[in-house]
């Protein structure tokens, strides 16, 4: 099995504990919690490295995690995933599943992930712009990540999922060439 399907397996068992209506914890304040303990295993590297050896007992990570998560005043849920992650050696993988479970939330809750590269910086207004029009092509709500690409012409190039809609200078140039040369 792949490190993404392991990942993605991790990331639909808590989608499972935490979307149910009864859960104690919405997925937000789940992602937000995992974040926070992602954050303080990237700051330290000799925290990841005794996380991550197998020099170091289970039950002394599991105290370990658990202090941090006192710290952090992370959830019973969300601690008890990280024990999950340590006992069975995938703590490493925690920023993948965290990608993962975002992914699987949003498809649950109805939403679609579009990164949109640009030319240049896109206004509040065009932004807006943009997000109706994917949410009208796609038929979902949409979670828009932008960014500049100084390797664009002008335009944009918006991806989400596997679709890529080009509206790059560069793509309608390709476009062009394209239909040009069929047409001779």
């Amino acid at each position: 099995m792949t490190l993404s399907a392991v990942a993605t397996r991790y990331a639909k068992a808590l989608a499972d504990v935490v979307s149910p209506a009864a859960s104690a914890i919405r997925p937000e304040n789940a992602l937000a919690e995992l974040r926070a303990f992602e954050g303080v295993l990237s700051e330290s590297v000799e925290l990841k490295n005794a996380l991550t050896s197998p020099a170091v007992p289970v039950a002394r990570k599991r105290a370990v995690v658990g202090r941090i998560g006192d710290q952090l005043g992370v959830s019973r849920i969300v601690r008890n995933f990280l024990f999950v992650l340590i006992d069975h050696r995938r703590i490493a993988s925690l920023t993948e599943i965290l990608h993962s479970f975002e992914s699987v939330i949003d498809e649950r809750l109805g939403f679609a992930r579009a990164d949109v590269s640009s030319a240049r910086e896109l206004s509040e207004a065009q932004r807006t712009a943009l997000n109706a029009q994917l949410t009208q092509l796609t038929g979902k709500q949409i979670r828009t990540r932008f960014a500049v690409d100084e390797a664009l012409i002008g335009g944009i190039v918006a991806r989400i999922g596997s679709t890529v809609y080009d509206g790059s200078v560069r793509g309608q140039l390709q476009t062009l060439g394209r239909r040009l040369s069929t047409e001779r």
